[in-house]
């Protein structure tokens, strides 16, 4: 695995990317540490600018090991946080000033008096004065050193919104609805997420004297691309970046994707034809042309900046020949082959299974496979506080209606009723409503399991510790999580594993569930094969198996997704700009699937699932 960064070619600020979000992490970290040392081999302090998020804790959690494990010295560092929301005190769940505390400063040796972090229950009569002290602790520290900036998907940079004002200070702001919308995960609900935050202004992090921003995620793939290719406009603010004089872009692979030079490198001049790139570069072209595959002329693509691939590998029909065959075999309508072979579908949330790949778990069992459902974690924070109040009541009715002897859980529904009904506004719950979420998780996802045909001794609820925390924020992976995957695959011993791979889900516990699975896979056999969620689908260039579905599949898939009632009608994380329920995403991407092979030319499908090989594998 090549771990070094990527330089993107033909942007407007340096852009790097990373195949991995832990060499970003790394890479990042290297980059503090050689400043801190380098800094203090002067005799200076060295002066960080500091974000939240699920972003920078790769960072961070690299920049704790370096200090345990390399001797890494912190006593010099002084560091200032980018932003706060306004109205929460330090020690509320989701202030910004104990999540530092809890994912950093507690685990190094910063000295307290070094730590600067904006105070979100400044009263308001106080607040422009603490944000001029706090311009002012800058300017006395020597100004920034490197400041790391995560970006929203409405192009923010801290809590500077679009339209924000380019020569900003540290001040009090309004927050912009996606933002909000954002966030909402964090507080339970987007009712709960503060109005306004109080954050530096542009021209105080310009003033930096590098400044990396970090993104992760096909979410932010749009953005990034407008921010670095498009106009600089106060629209997007991280446009401004450009006119920094060390400022720059550290992306994965997916937050990259749409940048010029690596969805499109042809047009930029010359490249390297590799299959891989001739099949994107076609299939592009027939998007361009609105023309299937074996319609497309010399002229398509002369007209289209492919002169070179023309003249290197044409003529154009035998190209579109090529690639015609290619996607024809992706066609696959026994996905687990015709022989019984054991099946390992890994789901991250109780429902991912049914949701992303419902259709072919129904033809797998269908083609006589044995098929086995791990769901790694419980899923009980997306439960409505309404739905677990409604199951404590049927149960101790339950108990009463059958002369139950309930004296073993004494005070169990007055526990539950108390709990709820003293639980404030982005409160995270106790451990009595937590286990109830959980039941009722457990109960829909065997349910919806069995509308697929599959065996309930065929289903592993592994209840990673990962997730245990019963908030949005989740634990690194650990050995512990690792072991309970090795273990049933050991287990199970399967031909064939899922594995969802979307990076878009956005609350990160896909891409931990990946990375534990893989950690726990490594130095196996098993073919395996990765699915998207509900939040978004393989490119046609990167399916390597698409399964067709038929009207009855969608409508058994459809039945197997109601059956997780508690994410029916309304859900509680339904994720950012896409009201739908999970039933509709999932239909929809499954017919525009079939459709996008429609255009290109293939057989006419009513749906199809597409599933994309893990890099390194070939077809078995």
């Amino acid at each position: 695995m090549n771990h070094t960064a990527h330089l993107i070619p033909a942007t407007q600020i340096p852009c790097y990317w990373f195949e991995q979000n832990d060499d970003v992490s790394r890479h990042v970290a290297r980059i503090i540490a050689n400043t801190i040392r380098e800094r203090n081999s002067f005799g200076h302090d060295a002066v960080l600018g500091l974000p939240t998020g699920s972003t920078p804790v790769g960072i961070y959690r690299e920049l704790i090991r370096m200090h345990r494990e390399e001797g890494l010295d912190f006593s010099r560092v002084v560091t200032f946080n980018l932003d706060e929301y306004y109205g929460l005190r330090a020690d509320r769940l989701q202030s910004y000033h104990r999540w530092m505390f809890e994912t950093f400063f507690d685990h190094v040796n910063i000295p307290r008096e070094n730590i600067h972090l904006l105070d979100g229950a400044t009263p308001p009569e106080a607040i422009e004065e603490h944000c001029r002290r706090y311009e002012e602790k800058i300017r006395r520290a020597g100004g920034i050193d490197v400041l790391l900036l995560g970006i929203g998907r409405d192009g923010h940079i801290a809590f500077n919104e679009p339209f924000a004002v380019r020569n900003s200070r540290t001040r009090l702001v309004t927050l912009d609805p996606v933002t909000r919308k954002d966030a909402a995960g964090d507080f339970f609900h987007e009712d709960n997420v503060p109005a306004q935050a109080l954050t530096m202004g542009i021209a105080t992090i310009f003033e930096a004297r590098q400044i990396i921003l970090l993104a992760f995620g096909e979410h932010k793939a749009h953005i990034i691309c407008e921010a670095v290719e498009g106009p600089m406009t106060d629209r997007v603010p991280a446009s401004f970046l450009r006119e920094h004089r060390d400022a720059s872009f550290i992306l994965d692979d997916a937050s990259s994707a749409e940048l010029t030079g690596l969805a499109t490198p042809w047009v930029l001049g010359n490249v390297e034809w590799t299959d891989a790139l001739i099949k994107r570069a076609v299939l592009w072209l027939c998007g361009q042309t609105e023309k299937a595959l074996l319609k497309l002329d010399g002229d398509d693509f002369r007209h289209h900046n492919l002169h070179q691939l023309l003249r290197h590998h044409g003529p154009s029909a035998k190209l579109a020949h090529r690639v015609f065959k290619w996607m024809l075999e992706t066609i696959e309508y026994h996905p687990g082959g015709r022989q019984p072979r054991r099946i390992l579908c890994f789901s991250p949330h109780p429902d991912d299974d049914v949701i992303s790949m419902g259709g072919t778990l129904i033809r797998l069992v269908d083609d006589g496979h044995d098929v086995h459902v791990a769901y790694m974690t419980s899923g009980n924070i997306a439960v409505f506080d309404h739905d677990a109040r409604r199951i404590a009541d049927l149960m101790a009715e339950i108990n009463r209606s059958f002369d139950i002897d309930v004296e073993k859980t004494p005070g169990l529904e007055a526990a539950i009723a108390k709990s709820l009904s003293t639980k404030g506004a982005g409160d995270p719950d106790q451990p009595e409503v937590l286990r109830i979420k959980t039941l009722i998780r457990w109960s829909e996802a065997k349910d919806a399991a069995g509308v697929c045909g599959c065996k309930e001794e065929n289903l592993h609820f592994l209840d990673l510790p990962f997730y245990q925390t019963g908030t949005i924020a989740k634990r690194p992976i650990t050995e512990e999580d690792v072991g309970r995957i090795r273990e049933l695959i050991e287990r199970i011993e399967p031909d064939q594993v899922y594995v969802a791979g979307d990076l878009s889900d956005p609350h990160g516990t896909h891409r931990l569930c990946a990375q534990a699975i893989f950690r726990a896979i490594d130095g196996m056999e098993p073919e395996v094969l990765l699915y998207r969620g509900a939040w978004q689908e393989w490119p046609l260039h990167q399916i390597d198996i698409a399964v067709p579905l038929s009207p009855e599949d969608i409508k058994r898939k459809r039945t197997a997704i109601f059956r997780h009632q508690s994410q029916k009608d309304t859900a509680l994380f339904p994720g950012p700009d896409d009201p739908r329920e999970f039933w509709e995403r999932a239909e929809d991407r499954n017919s525009r699937t079939a459709d996008l092979y429609n255009r290109v030319g293939l057989p006419e499908y009513y749906a199809m699932e597409a599933f994309v090989r893990r890099p390194g594998q070939i077809s078995s």
